[in-house]
């Protein structure tokens, strides 16, 4: 299964979803030789897009994340999360997660649109668009089977310098003008205090876990958790299956941090090739 991102672009994502359910078919096919129908069936979730939700003017994310929304239930997403207009600024409040809740809500049992499967299907700008989205995606597909596939790639850091080089290009057009971000480069205000409520964190919070730590530590069998954690290194320093180790670990106590310690001393921490 798929996980999406759904941006600002209202019928360029709904073509997105067109040419992917295309792309995610031909090569099961054509590829893997797939004979079951089922095999062909793109399963994908959706979610709106964090990165373009503002800290300027956070009421106007309540009609971004709708667009989003709507274009994500056109373009055939099976599931779909909303992002909340305060994500910006803080962890959103209630009331912002029930304005996200909601306007699923309307999509869903007002608007009509998931009555029909593919509804823009047939119109000349939805179809063209998914064939050029289609045609340059298999153009990365090929460059990638070229350089060795998905982890040869990564490794010598191709897909991070696009995503690199795509950020620098939108920018670029953000600070010329040439895209518009609403109440950001355009139709802007002077800048004053955001009027809308943020979630605070009660600090005790944080006191009364490290506390739960302290005590959970405690409580353990030291002899016994010397013992795992020799034994999760050991395995992971060789062939060993790691898991059914690992899982006893986490059995009898053995915390995420130390489990990470001994990953981290045994594969090292990955680094980024475009930045060595």
């Amino acid at each position: 299964s798929f996980f999406f991102d759904v941006h600002n672009d209202f019928f360029e994502e709904i073509a997105k979803f067109r040419a992917a359910r295309r792309i995610w078919a031909n090569i099961m096919l054509e590829r893997f030789g797939a004979k079951e129908p089922s095999s062909l069936r793109l399963r994908t979730h959706a979610q709106t897009a964090g990165v373009s939700l503002t800290a300027q003017q956070p009421l106007n994310n309540v009609a971004r994340v709708a667009l989003q929304a709507l274009a994500a239930v056109l373009g055939g997403t099976q599931s779909l999360h909303t992002n909340s207009m305060d994500e910006t600024l803080a962890l959103p409040t209630e009331e912002s997660v029930k304005v996200a809740l909601r306007t699923q809500q309307i999509i869903a049992e007002e608007s009509g649109v998931p009555h029909s499967i593919d509804p823009l299907g047939g119109s000349y700008f939805v179809e063209y668009m998914t064939d050029q989205i289609e045609d340059a995606a298999m153009d990365y597909i090929d460059k990638l089977d070229e350089l060795g596939g998905m982890q040869k790639a990564i490794e010598i850091g191709f897909p991070q310098r696009e995503i690199a080089d795509a950020a620098y290009v939108f920018q670029q057009q953000l600070e010329a003008g040439e895209k518009v971000i609403v109440g950001v480069n355009k139709y802007n205000e002077e800048e004053k205090k955001v009027n809308i409520p943020t979630l605070k964190i009660d600090p005790n919070i944080e006191k009364n876990q490290i506390e739960r730590l302290r005590a959970f530590k405690a409580a353990r069998d030291p002899e016994k958790l010397k013992t795992h954690l020799a034994s999760l290194r050991s395995a992971c320093q060789s062939t060993t299956n790691v898991m059914p180790i690992l899982i006893d670990a986490v059995d009898f106590g053995v915390t995420l941090g130390e489990v990470s310690d001994i990953f981290r001393e045994v594969f090292g921490v990955y680094r980024d090739p475009g930045l060595l």
